[in-house]
């Protein structure tokens, strides 16, 4: 199974997201341009962390536009798994495939610290190796990580259960405090329709193995490697 990382000008958690696929748990990576048209043997798709063009007009409005998105487009309308990380959610909503916009957090600061998030399903391909209520501990990196939406549509994110991750404290509880961006009913992470792509602004590929401090976000790639083997557990 081969794990595709694009990479924009201005990524810099493409390396991240390898070393956790590959390094740690043992699955192929291969780098794809922004400029490329195709993704080649890909398994499964990630858009990782950064400044995609510098954050220009907005974060991932630029790379919305890349060649490689019309690969991505295809790719997730075929059913395959497409996981965007912090710039690479901003870049899934603006290229439409995930709803809502990100915006620049409260005060206008750059947010780089550990949060909590509670797992709200645990029957997707990326929470299969959770629990629902489970409390994560992962990082967060970011200056545009407030998700809204309208009213009618945060009403059908919640009504449909597309609302995957929440930001918590370590009790699982919502609180301002524990909202670091505050983000609209604290969602960290949704869903499409389909169940196949996942934005999420936390960074499980930096909570990936105890020596950086937690390993809350390994479950959640091994869960994509679980899928690509047809179901059966990856080691």
């Amino acid at each position: 199974m081969t794990i595709a990382v694009v990479r924009f000008p201005g990524s810099n958690c493409d390396d991240d997201a390898r070393h956790a696929f590959e390094f740690v748990l043992g699955a192929a990576v291969r780098f794809v341009w922004h400029r490329e048209s195709a993704l080649g043997d890909a398994d499964a798709v990630v858009l990782p962390g950064g400044f995609s063009y510098g954050d220009y007009l907005r974060g991932g409005a630029l790379a919305a536009l890349s060649p490689v998105m019309d690969a991505v487009r295809r790719f997730a309308e075929r059913g395959g798994p497409v996981l965007g990380i912090c710039n690479g959610w901003q870049i899934l909503t603006e290229a439409r495939l995930l709803p809502g916009q990100l915006a620049r957090n409260p005060a206008l600061h750059f947010k780089c610290q550990d949060v909590h998030l509670r797992v709200e399903r645990d029957d997707l391909l990326f929470t299969r190796r959770y629990r629902k209520g489970q409390i994560l501990r992962v990082p967060i990196a970011h200056n545009e990580g407030r998700f809204y939406v309208d009213a009618p549509t945060l009403a059908r994110l919640e009504d449909s259960g597309r609302v995957v991750f929440r930001y918590v404290d370590e009790a699982g509880l919502q609180s301002d405090d524990a909202n670091a961006n505050g983000s609209v009913n604290a969602i960290a992470g949704v869903v499409n329709e389909r169940g196949n792509v996942l934005g999420m602004m936390p960074h499980p590929e930096r909570a990936a193995e105890a020596l950086l401090g937690s390993a809350d976000g390994a479950p959640l790639l091994r869960g994509i490697l679980d899928h690509l083997a047809g179901g059966r557990p990856s080691a």
